[in-house]
């Protein structure tokens, strides 16, 4: 039965949505991203309460199609992935999520976190997710 976790990947939170054989994308918290301490544990932690069998990131392509130096970040974290969990691993572009997750749960885009709860990375994973799961 496969456990799919839905990853946002971000350097102050990694927004986190999973999904199990029903194919529902749900939301489901953050974590510390990866430039703050226990990101590796908090994500180890996930993956083996919800016997999580594939990972699905997003990826951030530029509105014109071009992957830029945020995209390198996410093929490093990727590669840590991989080597980490020995999972697979999805990308999946991004473009749009955040700003779909801000409007999904009311938040505002003016200035970078303002959502310090998490909600709209967990619903911006919950969204690339579901496009994995759509595909």
């Amino acid at each position: 039965m496969p456990n799919y976790l839905g990853i946002d990947y971000g350097t102050k939170r990694i927004g986190l949505a999973w999904a199990d054989d029903l194919l529902i994308a749900l939301p489901a918290g953050a974590i510390p991203g990866v430039d703050c301490q226990g990101c590796w544990e908090a994500l180890t932690k996930e993956i083996t309460t919800r016997s999580i069998t594939e990972l699905v990131v997003g990826y951030p392509v530029h509105m014109d199609g071009k992957v830029g130096k945020r995209a390198q970040e996410v093929d490093d974290f990727i590669e840590q992935l991989k080597s980490r969990f020995n999972l697979p691993v999805h990308r999946v572009d991004e473009r749009l999520t955040s700003s779909a997750a801000r409007e999904t749960v009311g938040g505002k885009s003016t200035s970078k976190g303002v959502d310090k709860s998490g909600r709209i990375d967990s619903t911006a994973a919950s969204l690339i997710l579901r496009d994995f799961l759509n595909g």
